[in-house]
């Protein structure tokens, strides 16, 4: 898959899965730095903003921004 970093094209690997898309589970580290499972998660609707640092401005910003209209979901 091709995606544009800084204005480049950038190829990456793996898989990226669509909207809709039944993943395997997996395991994150949530805001008080333990292990968070997918599988915590069962029967409800995910919204996931994987970021690579919160220690850069932009993806803080991008952060702040996914959580202000994150908080408008119902």
């Amino acid at each position: 898959m091709t995606v544009t970093l800084a204005g480049n094209p950038i190829e990456v690997g793996g898989h990226f899965p669509q909207v809709g898309e039944i993943v395997e589970n997996f395991i994150l580290v949530g805001n008080d730095l333990a292990d968070v499972a997918l599988n915590d998660f069962a029967g409800k609707r995910k919204v996931l903003n994987i970021f690579p640092s919160i220690d850069t401005g932009v993806c803080a910003t991008s952060v702040h921004k996914f959580n202000q209209q994150a908080a408008k979901i119902k």
